[in-house]
């Protein structure tokens, strides 16, 4: 079973509004996104691989919660396609162009609040907790 990070009741505290219909699977592929920033980090977990650390554990909510927050925001629904191309139309030409966001299908688009709340922690990649 996949690691989710935070409670729905955590996400309406963080964003102060109620949470999404579909806040369960937001959670949970924030959560996958999360884990995938953090590929190479190292820090004590229990059985289930979730940190045992109060502060990190405090980190891995807050990343979460600032991931759905700012996919809600952008509009993506949590697959990573949204603000992915962008499209101009004069007439018969049209143009599209890569947005920002992730490069490569490995890059992680993640959120400036989550990528802070790691970065605070001391949860980059290479850094030993």
């Amino acid at each position: 079973m996949p690691r989710v990070y935070a409670t729905p009741q955590q996400l309406t505290a963080w964003t102060g509004k109620p949470a999404p219909a579909d806040v369960e699977r937001l959670l949970a592929r924030a959560s996958e996104d999360v884990d995938d920033a953090l590929i190479r980090a190292v820090y004590l977990t229990d059985a289930a691989g979730m940190p045992t650390d109060p502060a990190l554990t405090a980190a891995f909510r807050d990343a979460v919660c600032a991931q759905v927050e700012y996919q809600l925001a952008t509009g993506d629904d949590g697959t990573g396609a949204a603000d992915r191309w962008g499209s101009v139309s004069i007439g018969p030409v049209a143009l599209s162009a890569p947005q920002g966001g992730p490069r490569t299908p490995g890059d992680v688009d993640l959120a400036p609040r989550a990528h802070r709340a790691l970065r605070r922690a001391g949860l980059l990649p290479g850094v030993i907790w």
